[in-house]
């Protein structure tokens, strides 16, 4: 290693005996924030401000999680040494969770891709290293004749999605327009049916600051584990119970989360929207309604009130949601009298094929009872308010005379497939066909719903071009993978679809060997398409990374923070100058001006116009036991497992499964089993526990380093009933999948 970023590689770990995990460099971010560390020349505390000679960086957490946490990095002589929380960072308060104390692992790791290689048959893993120069110029040539070939760029196609939420991250989408009209995934795999549902009631996703959630007396968490998936939320319901809030737990899993409620609810999978609408038959029957917010604020309620009294029961209910009668009545009428009572909707709840109706029906708790933009009160699922950039790295022309999709007023656009189905639409795309595909911020292949058929896609390409920092199993069927930076290496901006921060991201450490940012490779593949062909491609290549990102703001965003230059969130981060409680101001964003109850504009996207019950899905006598498939603690999507901390804490998959099931198939703790359906089979040791249904079993969904283990491809491409509305395709019924279990 002889160049300058391979010296300070070797430097990271030599100095600390980075590799043994000693405490050291990166190892000190895994210590608690109350745990002393040896830093060399005296000892402190970890998120006390202190200065050993470190230069120090605020950076934003950009992974798909509610936090976007804010973070300190310190780096002495151009290494990444320790990251921390930043204090200044009003939600997550100077704290990072387990995962983003590994971070400096992340960017130090052995396993990180170095340079541009080239795979040659693809899937062999013959792999040999080429210049960016060589990279480039495979990839424009490909482009070019492609072009040539089928007199557009249509049969070039994107799957990106949230492998790094920064803003200019969307500067993919933008590099693709810069080469023409191309395909593109549409639609988001993880809350489009709840985005929908809020669409169709209020609007747009709007919640509450979740820091109001400490002024609450009741809390209700739905279908949501913040305890592992949202930590910064838990103090403030902390904060609440200590106020004598209380906290009460719906899933069909004791989560961690479910362990700390007052109250925890297991309900059967998929029947939220049966239990929501028989608390608000109790609410209607018992005259808890608030009349004067229904009067003032909501349209369509005389029709919701009719369907209540003609389809709903509590005894309907019980039988559905397998709860007691007399538990869904104390918890409607302590939800009806309870003036500050707030429900969090999670994401969880609508990964089914009813969905967005179960989100609508619990949507309508707020409405009738007059608890939405009140304070400590409300429904909560997301916001994207502080989103509102220029995203003038995305926002690019295509090149003069480029052919694309023919539009009925004459003009061009992209070619899109649904991304939740995105290998069968990849394969069947006809007319042109996709030739080429570009991978970014996604793991394609270990991350979509049936993993053989995204592997044929793959097959049946001209050219994969994948852009990671790690050989995962989307690298591993690919052609060429280019190594892309870490948020360490690049500035950037981030904004949370939870809490009302924005953080600055700077650029901390050079990139580590030959990685380079999406938007240094957007600039690379413009520099040689126009070397090979002038005029075919339209990407600036002349503006530095940080005027991108000054050109991201505007008087908008600065308004929102209280700033005049975006240089003044290196000082620390700001909050967004937004109500407290979404919707107290009674505007919603409905065509009506007001909360719709009734909406017609679900009808015409072929729902009910009024929050119903949908069928839940039903398992079938091949394959009787529903799979369930959460968020796992230690990682994220295929993200963190790899690390060598988090394979040293848990270093091999597990299937949890309840004990009567256990012994009804014969299966004992540590036992290798087996799940199978349709697509194909999983396996992993059996892990005995009383937290998961009795019909059920739960695979975690993580990439683990060395395992070709994958929960998807057992998961099957079945759609949300909602989420085409808002994000261009349904969501995914990721819950909604059922197997048969064996002993191995």
């Amino acid at each position: 290693m002889t160049d300058k970023n391979s010296k300070g590689f070797s430097k990271a770990f030599s100095r600390r005996n980075f590799l043994k995990g000693a405490i050291g460099v990166g190892a000190v971010a895994g210590l608690s924030s109350l745990m002393p560390i040896d830093l060399g020349k005296k000892t402190v505390k970890a998120g006390t401000d202190y200065n050993l000679g470190y230069d120090v960086f605020r950076n934003a957490c950009p992974r798909n999680c509610y936090d976007t946490c804010g973070i300190l990095s310190y780096v002495k002589d151009g290494v990444l040494e320790k990251v921390d929380g930043d204090p200044k960072h009003g939600f997550t308060q100077g704290k990072l969770c387990v995962k983003g104390y590994t971070y400096a692992h992340r960017v130090y790791s052995p396993d990180r891709i170095k340079y541009p290689m080239i795979q040659e048959p693809r899937g062999s893993g013959n792999w040999r290293r080429i210049s960016w120069d060589k990279a480039m110029d495979i990839i424009a040539k490909k482009v070019l004749e492609i072009k040539e070939e089928y007199g557009s760029t249509l049969p070039i196609a994107m799957d990106k999605y949230s492998g790094n939420f920064g803003i200019l991250h969307y500067v993919v989408e933008g590099m693709m327009s810069s080469i023409g009209y191309t395909t593109r995934s549409l639609g988001t795999p993880c809350w489009p049916a709840g985005i929908d549902s809020q669409n169709f009631d209020m609007g747009a996703i709007y919640n509450s600051d979740p820091e109001d959630m400490a002024n609450s007396d009741l809390i209700i968490i739905w279908g949501a584990n913040p305890a592992w998936c949202s930590i910064h939320t838990m103090p403030f319901i902390q904060e609440a119970k200590e106020n004598g809030a209380k906290v009460v737990v719906i899933d069909p899993i004791q989560t961690q989360t479910a362990s700390k409620a007052d109250t925890w609810l297991q309900i059967k999978t998929g029947t939220d929207g049966a239990l929501a609408l028989a608390m608000a038959k109790y609410i209607l029957d018992n005259d808890y309604i608030d009349k004067k917010y229904i009067e003032e604020n909501v349209v369509g309620f005389k029709e919701f009130a009719d369907y209540l009294r003609k389809e709903v029961s509590i005894s309907w209910a019980a039988e559905k949601t397998g709860l007691p009668e007399k538990v869904i009545i104390q918890l409607a009428k302590d939800y009806a009298t309870t003036a500050k009572a707030n429900i969090w909707a999670g994401y969880g709840l609508q990964r089914h094929i009813n969905g967005g109706q179960n989100v609508r029906a619990i949507d309508a708790l707020g409405a009738i009872t007059g608890k939405i933009g009140k304070p400590g009160a409300g429904v909560q699922y997301a916001q994207l308010e502080t989103w509102g950039f220029n995203y003038n790295a995305m926002v690019q022309s295509p090149p003069s005379g480029s052919v694309g999709v023919e539009n009925p007023d004459g003009s061009m656009s992209n070619r899109t497939v649904n991304i939740n189905n995105f290998g069968a639409e990849v394969l069947a795309a006809d007319d042109p066909p996709i030739k080429m595909l570009w991978i970014a911020c996604r793991n394609t292949i270990d991350q979509h719903p049936d993993v053989e058929t995204s592997k044929k896609a793959f097959d049946a390409m001209d050219l994969v071009v994948t852009v990671d920092q790690f050989m995962n199993e989307t690298v591993k069927h690919s052609d060429i993978v280019l190594p892309c930076t870490t948020l360490f290496e690049h500035p950037d901006v981030n904004a949370s679809y939870w809490h009302y921060w924005v953080n600055i991201n700077e650029q901390a450490i050079d990139p580590l060997y030959e990685a380079k940012s999406d938007l240094e490779i957007a600039m690379a593949l413009s520099r040689k398409m126009n070397e090979l062909e002038p005029g075919s491609c339209t990407f600036p290549t002349d503006i530095s990374q940080e005027e991108w990102l000054a050109k991201e703001f505007n008087d908008g965003i600065y308004d929102m923070l209280g700033i005049k230059d975006y240089n003044e969130l290196r000082k620390g981060p700001k909050k967004a100058n937004l109500p407290t409680q979404a919707w107290s101001d009674g505007n919603f964003r409905t065509p009506s001006g007001k909360y719709e109850l009734y909406s017609e504009t679900a009808t015409k996207y072929g729902h009910p116009a009024i929050p119903s019950y949908k069928k839940e899905a039903k398992a079938s006598v091949k394959y009787p036991v529903r799979l369930l498939t959460p968020h796992w603690k230690y990682g994220l999507h295929s993200q963190f497992q790899n690390l060598d901390w988090m394979m040293n804490m848990d270093s091999e998959p597990e299937i949890e499964i309840h004990p009567d099931l256990a012994q009804k198939k014969r299966i004992k703790e540590g036992d290798l089993i087996k799940l199978s359906n349709e697509l194909g089979e999983i396996k992993a040791k059996a892990k005995l526990t009383g937290t998961v249904p009795k019909d059920a079993v739960v695979a975690y969904e993580a990439w683990y380093k060395d395992s070709n283990y994958s929960v998807n491809d057992i998961v099957k491409a079945t759609p949300s009933d909602m989420g085409e509305y808002a994000t261009g395709s349904p969501g995914l019924a990721f819950h909604d999948n059922f197997v048969k279990v064996e002993k191995v």
